[in-house]
């Protein structure tokens, strides 16, 4: 089977839609509303979706990794955006270094696990 895929986008749930939304906007992704209860976040070619549904064992279990292509100047970015102090639950892991890469997490304010890497 041959892939021609264009994009990959997946579905995440919000505990609390709005500050959900926010947090992405402030994140940097560009927002397109799509109804009342979902929006997809874009940041150049790719995307995903933010859905106002919450199961708790499902974020629980969400990472995404988003790749970078420098950990160092994301992380600075990331520290300046302060979203733990604008967000309740938001949480900053610094880089560590890997046998593959480098990585860096941010948990959002429903407490999806996003890793930002770079590999070797």
């Amino acid at each position: 089977m041959q892939h021609k895929a264009t994009s990959l986008r997946p579905f995440i749930g919000a505990k609390d839609f709005e500050i959900s939304r926010s947090f992405y906007r402030d994140l940097g992704f560009e927002e397109v509303v799509l109804d009342a209860g979902m929006s997809v976040f874009k940041t150049g070619q790719l995307a995903f979706y933010l859905q106002n549904a919450y199961v708790k064992d499902w974020i629980d279990n969400t990472m995404l990794f988003l790749e970078v292509d420098d950990v160092d100047r994301y992380w600075n970015e990331l520290v300046a955006l302060n979203l733990p102090a604008k967000y309740a639950g938001v949480r900053l892991t610094p880089i560590r270094v890997d046998h593959w890469g480098r990585e860096c997490f941010l948990h959002d304010p429903s407490g999806i696990l996003w890793h930002f890497g770079e590999f070797f």
